[in-house]
């Protein structure tokens, strides 16, 4: 695919979204890469075999105003693991969104990189639609949950710092719109208020559950009944 590299964060609104991919193992890697070149309006522009060469491609990329979108990064990696670097990444470099390449098994990793900042995830045998889907939905600061893996995030899921109670009944509201994947525009004009609220709504809610992302803030979403996982 051709094009430009992005400055990070540039592909939610139809664009090309940029990805760097990072998993320690070539033949898995090189299948991702594959896999993604297939799919219309994403286009890789980098491959890491770790999470301390992902930092260091970021930061060249960084250099170079051409940070990816997303960087979809696997679990389980020597030097650096994928939840260190989750952290690091989002730490760096606020713009470039993370999304788990993850097994089923690894419910308690996928946890501590939501803790960490990720957006979301996908299951390393997901389908073509829900790679893309994930991907814009990180990029357009949305949620994207695979069913499967979600139901069992949220049987494991750690109870909250405060209950649901803590919430005001909007912030209740916009805690199910964020669950159903709705974007800070489109709560605003669901709600009939202004974009800027609807993101201050959303900003309260995760500091008063004590929640790292609007990722996390589904699951719990999920969890306490408020809405199916999709």
């Amino acid at each position: 695919m051709s094009g430009a590299g992005s400055t990070g964060g540039a592909g939610g609104t139809g664009s090309t979204i940029t990805v760097l991919v990072v998993d320690d193992h070539a033949v898995v890697r090189r299948g991702v890469v594959a896999y993604l070149d297939a799919l219309e309006d994403v286009e890789v522009v980098g491959e890491a075999e770790d999470g301390r060469a992902a930092l260091e491609r970021l930061a060249q990329q960084a250099v170079l105003s051409e940070l990816p979108d997303v960087v979809l990064m696997d679990l389980q990696m020597p030097r650096l693991d994928g939840v260190a670097a989750t952290e690091e990444v989002v730490r760096r470099f606020p713009g470039v969104k993370v999304v788990i390449l993850t097994s089923f098994g690894e419910t308690e990793r996928v946890h501590a990189a939501l803790e960490r900042g990720a957006s979301g995830y996908l299951l390393k045998d997901a389908g073509p639609a829900e790679v893309e889907a994930a991907l814009r939905a990180a990029v357009r600061d949305e949620v994207f949950l695979d069913a499967a893996v979600t139901r069992r995030l949220t049987q494991e899921m750690r109870a909250p710092r405060v209950g649901l109670g803590a919430l005001t009944a909007r912030e209740r509201e916009v805690l199910v719109l964020v669950a159903e994947g709705r974007s800070n525009q489109e709560i605003a004009d669901q709600l009939v208020i202004s974009e800027r609220t609807a993101r201050t709504h959303v900003s309260h809610l995760l500091a008063k559950m004590g929640l790292a992302s609007r990722t996390q803030a589904a699951l719990l979403a999920v969890r306490e009944g408020l809405v199916s996982p999709r």
